[in-house]
């Protein structure tokens, strides 16, 4: 938790990795673990999430999936666990300081051009990119940098350069 990073094991690859988190996912985190009869993780080998109902076992796939499917019927609302890295992916590729390759990483993508899939922008955020730069570009043509002064040369320096006073 001091380095601020969450291990997962991969889906495919069945490898651990240490991802980012947000502060908040360790308070959330912390609140789970505080409720009775949870059970958590002592080491890497073990699982986080277990099941509330016994017998108790690790949080699996389909079964976070089945949860998902309950609070989907109760909200009328049709995620998926995916769209939560669908969304996660779309944030951080959205973010113009945090780099792709950096992103690839985080999902575990082999390639870089996977990224395509989530990095298509709605025309709302086409546009408001669009009109951001016109007024970018506006506001350097209306505002521009003040000229750099020439360079001049000290007549002191040039009299210890060339030894004598310039004729």
């Amino acid at each position: 938790m001091g380095q601020q990073t969450i291990g997962v094991i991969r889906k495919g690859s069945r490898e651990y990795q240490e991802l980012p988190a947000t502060p908040d996912a360790f308070v959330w985190l912390r609140l789970y673990r505080k409720k009775p009869g949870r059970r958590g993780a002592r080491s890497r080998k073990q699982s986080l999430w277990w099941t509330l109902r016994r017998p108790w076992r690790p949080l699996e796939y389909d079964a976070a999936r089945m949860m998902f499917n309950r609070g989907n019927e109760l909200l009328g609302a049709n995620w998926t666990l995916h769209d939560l890295r669908h969304t996660a992916s779309f944030l951080m590729l959205d973010d113009p300081a945090m780099p792709p390759a950096y992103v690839q990483h985080i999902l575990g993508h082999k390639h870089l051009s996977t990224l395509d899939i989530y990095n298509r922008p709605t025309q709302g955020r086409r546009h408001r990119g669009g009109l951001a730069h016109h007024a970018r570009q506006q506001q350097q043509r209306d505002n521009p940098p003040p000229a750099l002064p020439s360079p001049t040369y000290s007549p002191d320096s040039l009299t210890v350069l060339f030894g004598g006073p310039l004729r």
